[in-house]
This record gives C-alpha cells, structure tokens and sequence, in this order.
C-alpha cells in the first residue's frame, strides 16, 4: 500500500509562480521556500530568471542562491538527459550525484523521464536533502494532482477510466471518501492481518525448504509474490485468489499491469535500442492487457463485498469502488511487498550471522516472554528517500540499528510513503493510508523468518523492481 515503496523518483510540481495557484488553500501569501547558503538554495518560481524570494518563517538575512541547472534546448536535451539517466554508468544515481557536484547543490533543476513524447513537461526542481525533500509532502506548498509517477500519468485506461485516489490531490471531493474506504480497509481486516499473515509465510518457508533440499536453491521472489497475493486476499478479502478463477495467475496478472503503468520509468536490461521505442517513447497500449485486467476486477468484484457497501454509504460507485480496491491491493500494496520483502530478505542476508544471532534471540524472546505487539521495534527498515550525510552517518550503508535507541530521533528525516515516518496519515495529506500496515507487516517478516531460522545465506541479482533473492541455505533453529 506504501507508495514510496515503488523504485522510482518521488517528483511532485511545486506551485510557485503565481499566488493564484494557491487560491484554494491560502488565498492571500504564497509561502515559498529559502536555505542558507551553507545547506540548500531557495526555490523560487519555475523560470530560472525570476528571483528568489523569502519565507515568512526564515531569517531574511540568510544568503540566498537562485537555483542552478538547465533544462537546455527543448526535446534534445531531455532526450540526452534520459538516456544518461537510464543508461549511462553509475545509472540513476550516478545521474544525481554528477548534477550535485556540478551545482555544489542538492536543489537544482533538471529534467526528468520519460520526456518526449510521453510527458508533455519534463522540467523539475531536484530536491535531494533532508532539508528540502520535506517539502515534497507540505500540500500547502504542493499540488499532487496527476503526480503519483511524476511527470507522466499513466493512461486512465488502465484503470477502468477513473482517475483512482493515487492520483487525487487532498483537495478535490473523491478523495476524502477513497481514502476513508482504504482506512475502512484496514480497520476491517485487522483481526485477520496476524493470523492469515503466520499462516501463509509459513506455508511460504515450507515451500522453500523443500525447493532448497531437492535442488540446492530455492528462488525466493516468485514464491514469495504468490505468498503476497495469497495473503492480501486472505486478509483484506477473506478470499483466497488461489481457490477462484484467477487460480495462480495473480502475480503475473499483476506484474504484467503495473509494467504498462509504470514502464516509462523502468529499465528491464533489454538493449538501450529496444528499451527505448518501447518503454520510454511511447505508451504501451492499454488494450493489450484489456482482458488481464478484467480478471484481477472480476476477482475483486466478487470478493469485496463488505468494501464496496462501505463505498457506496461514502457516495462512491460501486465500479470506482471496485478499481480504487483494485489499485490497493495491486499496486499500491502487493507492489510495495514485491520490492520491499526481497530487499529485506538482501539486506538482512548480506549483514551475515552475527545479525542473525541478534534478531533470533531477540525475537524468540519477545514471543517467548511477551508476543509480538504493533509498535515494537523488532527491525527497522527504509527505503531510499534520502542519503543525507549531514543527517546520516555512514548514509550509503545498511545499519541495523540506526532507529534504535536514541536513533530514533532520526525517524523524523525518513521519507518514505509520501510523508515522514513521525507522521500519521489523514484524509487532509497523501500519506499512504497503510503506511503502518506496511511497517507490520515487514516486522512479521522478519518475525517469520528468525523464528523458523537461526541463519540464512543468499545470492542477489538486479531486478527492475528491488532484486532477485536466491536462499543458498536456510539453518534451522535449534530447539
């Protein structure tokens, strides 16, 4: 459900050039945004040749810089610019990192995938730091209408025609009722999440030893995509995808969707000539995965019952409902777990055993003596919202117990699910209404897997989406 789960750039239009813009939420001032000169350079309106102004909340006696970068000769240059982004050494972040030092910024302005001919408008403001990524998430300052994947929008075709609350800024009328249908989500498959979760990863961990004993390896994303779907119907729905007719297919219905949406921002490996044409210049055709798409909406239809009466008591219909569930689960959630269970799994295996060691005993224990309870810090785990190394230590690194302790006055600069993590979501903010479903269910993961296993190896491999996980071993615990 965590959008920011998904492995692309978290770009959202800032509505600076006019005080009209900002007629709905603050009629009368616009509040830019200011640094000083030793940390980040204001961002002022959109034309490189206005000037910078002040926030009404900020020195004005700080040194002010006008933000650097160009977007350079119109089509050439975001065409030279993607293909540096997508294929040149270093990739993506080697693509950030040159600008940063050119500018001695890490505000600038650049342009931004998929460019022509599949986004109208690729020019952005860059925001890199802890500083200045917050404002990503301040509607105040931001309009997040049509931005969930930045600069493009994928086709409505894709869902049904509607524009599903992903896509909605907090003000307009759809989305406080689509969000309070996810919180009527949530809340109503709290009572299944513990058990149907236990139930399916140990269904999952059983299939995978058996894979590592007949054939030395045991591939853990496929496994684990079924274990996701298989677990979302069963708590969300109370309904096994498995024993319908969308049978096994799920996951692969599921992948071949979210290609189309998000294929303009993905690299597949494929040769640069291929990649080009086909995912980045123009649009996959919504009409060939038409009838894919019809069976994930078959499936939902007539499994969400109980959701889509809560939608049309909040004025929804009941086919926006069906495509906005839809989107839930299959995007936003089952996306997330596709990338963020096999990076766990990567990152946990590539610390070795001495973690291990840690987080069974810690964990056994826990369940020993006291259960696991939501809300305890088992494991923390962040996708990359920033590397600040004026906040993080040792920022390109994975340190398991960075959150911990007085660590966690540190949660206040991880970015993640279009908000900070010492924030909660509402109907008034695009904060992922699951954002602390996804933190749960993470640590069962985690839980799942210390609790079967003193240790575990791995062998990693690149993947569009996080990475591909290979278990070499698993090591029993010992009773």
């Amino acid at each position: 459900m965590a959008s920011s789960s998904l492995s692309f750039s978290s770009l959202h239009h800032l509505n600076l050039e006019t005080p009209k813009t900002f007629r709905r939420r603050r009629p009368t001032t616009v509040l830019p945004i200011i640094a000083s000169k030793d940390s980040l350079p204001p961002l002022s309106a959109t034309s490189a040749d206005i000037a910078p102004i002040v926030t009404g909340n900020s020195s004005p006696n700080l040194p002010l810089r006008m933000i650097p970068g160009s977007y350079g000769i119109p089509f050439i240059q975001p065409l030279k610019d993607r293909f540096e982004y997508f294929y040149a050494a270093g990739g993506r972040d080697e693509y950030f990192k040159s600008r940063v030092n050119k500018y001695q910024s890490t505000v600038f302005r650049a342009n931004m995938p998929p460019g022509p001919f599949i986004a109208g408008n690729p020019r952005v403001v860059v925001l890199l730091d802890a500083k200045s990524f917050p404002t990503l998430f301040d509607v105040s300052k931001v309009e997040k209408k049509d931005l969930f994947t930045g600069t493009f929008m994928p086709s409505t075709e894709l869902t049904g025609g509607h524009r599903v609350l992903s896509y909605l800024d907090p003000s307009e009328p759809k989305h406080a009722p689509l969000k309070n249908l996810v919180f009527f989500m949530l809340k109503s498959s709290r009572n299944r999440i513990l058990p149907e979760f236990e139930a399916t990863y140990d269904e999952l961990f059983n299939d995978l030893e058996l894979e590592l004993a007949q054939k030395g390896k045991a591939f853990f994303n496929d496994a684990g995509e079924q274990a996701a779907f298989r677990f979302l119907g069963r708590a969300y729905l109370s309904s096994n995808p498995e024993e319908t007719m969308i049978g096994k297919d799920g996951p692969k219905l599921i992948s071949t969707w979210v290609l189309f949406n998000l294929g303009p921002l993905l690299r597949l490996g494929l040769p640069w000539f291929v990649e080009e044409p086909l995912l980045h210049t123009f649009r996959l055709p919504p009409a060939l995965i038409k009838k894919n798409y019809q069976k994930l909406y078959d499936y939902f239809e007539s499994s969400s019952s109980p959701i889509i009466e809560e939608a049309q008591s909040l004025g929804i219909s009941k086919e926006e409902a069906i495509h906005n569930i839809l989107f839930t689960v299959c995007f936003n959630t089952f996306g997330g777990i596709k990338i963020l269970f096999p990076n766990t799994l990567k990152w946990l295996g590539r610390a070795g055993t001495s973690l291990h060691t840690q987080l069974s005993s810690e964990i056994r224990n826990a369940i020993k003596t006291h259960g696991v309870k939501e809300g305890e810090m088992l494991f923390g785990y962040q996708p990359f919202a920033t590397k600040d190394p004026k906040v993080f230590d040792r920022p390109e690194e994975f340190v398991p117990d960075r959150f911990v302790g007085d660590g966690e006055n540190l949660l206040k600069y991880v970015m993640w699910s279009n908000g900070p993590e010492t924030e909660a979501p509402t109907t008034a903010n695009k904060q992922c209404a699951g954002k602390d479903f996804v933190v749960l269910i993470t640590r069962l993961f985690v839980v799942e897997l210390f609790r079967r296993y003193d240790s575990f190896d791995i062998e990693v491999a690149a993947s569009p989406l996080g990475a591909k996980v290979t278990l070499t071993s698993l090591k029993r615990a010992r009773v």
